[in-house]
């Protein structure tokens, strides 16, 4: 009860012009975290101040954030490193409302389906093979070449709904199924796009990770069609890239989700939008 008094007295003293009572104001309101956020939507919508409704935006973005920069901090510190839990963290930078529930509900429906379909003395290609006409052709999912580096394309929610997205968006979504599988395929971090590579053995039982441990490469970008090293090296030799033994190996789980937060700093940048270019700054640090 005192917190909400007290909370209350705070949100009062919003549009005083006095921007060093503002600036106190505002960081008392941002210690007190997700509390504050239904108080001060209820202001803002009662409000004809301009510069309130302004000034009330901005606190609850930053705590909004705050939140953002807690929950990925956390996922890097933990045990699992979900690639599917660390797009929901970076979706929730712009879509502070998503249903957590319903994304997971439907990942969960693709990977039952390809479960359903998965037999485990499949050779490698027909594992794939499975993967591909669920992910693909059953339920649609392909890269969107149109607006091509759009920030929209990199949010899970977006990816889900549309069933399109960009190179990166669209293999974190592969992996997480073909992890949920027990398949050993991982990401490819190549420059100008991302593929995946299909291993003889789960990482984990690897003793060294060479061309001999990658027995193909897949592009769910290009609907999970096949290639090889041979492909890669004409690839970068059409970029004028010199040829790096990153670009064929597979990489962590961190670099994923280093690439998709350099993602949307692209997107964003290319718009315009430089305060979230240095937000997602901030929010690329916390991965170091």
């Amino acid at each position: 009860m005192k917190d909400a008094s007290r909370i209350s007295a705070l949100i009062n003293l919003l549009d005083d012009p006095d921007e060093t009572i503002f600036s106190q104001v505002s960081q008392e309101l941002l210690s007190f975290g997700d509390q504050v956020v239904r108080e001060l939507e209820d202001a803002w919508e009662n409000s004809f101040n301009e510069i309130l409704q302004l000034r009330i935006e901005s606190i609850i973005h930053q705590i909004q954030f705050q939140e953002v920069k807690k929950r990925l901090t956390d996922w890097k510190n933990g045990e699992s490193h979900s690639l599917l839990e660390a797009a929901i963290i970076l979706t929730h930078y712009q879509y502070s409302e998503l249903d957590e529930k319903a994304i997971h509900q439907t990942v969960d429906n693709l990977y039952k389906q390809c479960w359903l379909e998965m037999n485990p003395d499949y050779t490698a290609l027909e594992k794939v093979g499975v993967l591909n006409k669920v992910f693909f052709e059953l339920n649609g999912f392909s890269g969107n070449k149109e607006d091509y580096n759009a920030p929209r394309k990199s949010y899970i929610n977006n990816v889900l709904q549309s069933k399109k997205g960009n190179p990166i968006s669209i293999c974190m979504l592969y992996l997480e199924l073909a992890e949920r599988l027990k398949l050993p395929i991982y990401g490819v971090n190549l420059p100008e796009h991302f593929v995946v590579a299909y291993l003889m053995l789960p990482l984990q039982y690897l003793e060294t990770v060479d061309d001999e441990s990658v027995l193909f490469y897949i592009d769910p970008f290009n609907k999970g069609s096949l290639f090889q090293r041979s492909d890669i090296e004409d690839f970068l030799m059409k970029l004028k890239i010199e040829k790096q033994d990153k670009f064929f190996m597979p990489c962590e789980k961190m670099t994923v989700v280093n690439r998709m937060i350099n993602n949307l700093m692209y997107g964003y940048n290319k718009n315009g939008q430089l305060a979230k270019v240095e937000e997602l700054k901030i929010l690329k640090n916390c991965l170091k």
